[in-house]
């Protein structure tokens, strides 16, 4: 029997009780956890967990603290040696806005991707998860408002105009809590094939109000967009999906699969069930399209199973 695929759910934020902690996005670890093989073995063995920031508490069991402690440069005890890890995937949901990720931690992220692992890399508007921009590859797809900005400067502009207090890229997708149509680039991607639905493609994603920017660098031809959203307000159609496929560095290394998303709300529970709740500060009224369409939780699910197995091979 092989071995389930071990899979890192991982933000860059300390757990935080009023914010998008990892707790979170409990429906995606339950649901990559339940994910069987025609012979009932399970394909994923799943650990999801906030960046640690601080010395472990004394209290508890002693593998438990030792688990929990940073060093003393506050560098995250398993970001920083990753590539030494049994971990095949890490899942980084970037919720910084600049300090998520220490140097030691970029460079362990970097070793992972170099040794073949698969990484999948998510944030949201503006600045959020520009802690991001020293991975490689990951932090060239990746456009900020402050840091590695859109190289097309017409899009330095506020799509979403509802939301003042934050600026671009934010693009208006549709509420929280209701799904967008999505776009598939062709060639179709593996990763955004679905034998259930009627196109044989996943048609649907979670929307958001302001999801954030992501592109191709011009020196990789081996990163591509896989698919678009369109902005309700503009009308502008953004990239929504960047696959990046194993291609050796100067070294040599093969380097493991990547993928980065515009929006993290893509995974997180209230996009998916916005009865699951969010922290305080979110202000938009949220839709129901989501708990409307069962077809649009389908297609997020089956995207994520795909995504699971294609950043393991």
């Amino acid at each position: 029997m092989a071995k389930p695929i071990r899979i890192l759910l991982q933000t860059t934020i300390p757990t935080t009780e009023d914010d998008w902690s990892i707790f979170r996005f409990s429906m995606l670890q339950d649901y990559l956890a339940s994910l069987q093989d025609e012979a009932g073995n399970y394909l994923f063995s799943v650990v999801a967990r906030d960046v640690c920031r601080q010395a472990a508490s004394p209290i508890g069991d002693a593998s438990r603290t030792r688990l929990r402690q940073s060093d003393a440069e506050g560098n995250d005890p398993i970001l920083g040696s990753l590539d030494q890890s049994d971990f095949d995937e890490l899942w980084l949901f970037a919720l910084d806005v600049g300090d998520g990720l220490t140097a030691k931690d970029i460079a362990g992220i970097n070793a992972f991707r170099r040794r073949g692992g698969g990484i999948l890399t998510t944030r949201d508007h503006q600045d959020m998860g520009c802690s991001m921009c020293s991975l490689i590859d990951i932090g060239d797809i990746h456009y900020f408002n402050t840091k590695n900005p859109d190289p097309d400067e017409s899009r330095w502009s506020r799509d979403d105009p509802y939301t003042t207090y934050i600026s671009w890229p934010n693009y208006h997708s549709g509420a929280n809590g209701d799904y967008q149509k999505i776009t598939v680039v062709e060639p179709v991607h593996e990763l955004l094939k679905n034998p259930n639905s009627p196109s044989g493609v996943i048609e649907l994603f979670p929307a958001h109000p302001h999801e954030g920017g992501i592109g191709i660098p011009p020196s990789n031809p081996n990163a591509r967009v896989i698919a678009l959203g369109k902005s309700l307000v503009t009308g502008r159609a953004f990239n929504l999906i960047v696959a990046v496929d194993h291609h050796p560095d100067a070294e040599g290394n093969i380097l493991g699969r990547t993928v980065a998303t515009s929006s993290f709300h893509h995974f997180v529970d209230y996009n998916w069930d916005i009865t699951k709740g969010c922290p305080s500060f979110v202000d938009e009224l949220p839709g129901e399209g989501m708990k409307n369409e069962p077809r649009a939780l389908e297609d997020i699910k089956t995207y994520v199973r795909n995504l699971a197995l294609w950043l393991a091979n």
